[in-house]
């Protein structure tokens, strides 16, 4: 998936050394999260420490880009502006099979044929030249 990356005015990620990795991985067009070298659990949202066992020793590691809806919300009012015109449009909750839970879209179908529990996968939304965003696709 490919936006016009000269004309993408929504919010974007400010990119920090924590954060670098994981956005390198995006534009590479791979999903890579946080591995704790303790606890050998994976983490998301990024953080200095692990939220299961507070060790700072952690890998990137890259992951399936597998998982399943868990919610999803269809927006249908303005809360930016520069999202009008994607209204409606939904904002999921995604239990990545390895095991933390990550917010994006479901994009491919309409924002109300979401359903929890579908089965998804991450594709690719190369924003700007800098930022590639994880959204993700139904899958049978």
């Amino acid at each position: 998936m490919t936006t016009d990356t000269t004309r993408y005015t929504k919010p974007l990620p400010i990119l920090d050394e924590l954060n670098r990795p994981f956005w390198e991985s995006t534009k590479a067009h791979r999903l890579a999260l946080q591995h704790c070298s303790e606890c050998g659990k994976f983490r998301y949202p990024i953080n200095h420490l692990c939220p299961h066992c507070l060790s700072d020793k952690y890998e990137w590691t890259p992951i399936s880009g597998r998982g399943s809806v868990y919610s999803s919300i269809v927006f249908h009012q303005v809360y930016n502006q520069e999202f009008a015109d994607d209204v409606p449009y939904n904002v999921s909750l995604i239990q990545l099979d390895e095991g933390p839970r990550m917010l994006s879209n479901v994009i491919g179908i309409a924002p109300s044929e979401v359903k929890v529990g579908e089965k998804v996968e991450v594709v690719f939304d190369d924003v700007t030249a800098e930022v590639t965003i994880p959204r993700f696709k139904r899958i049978d």
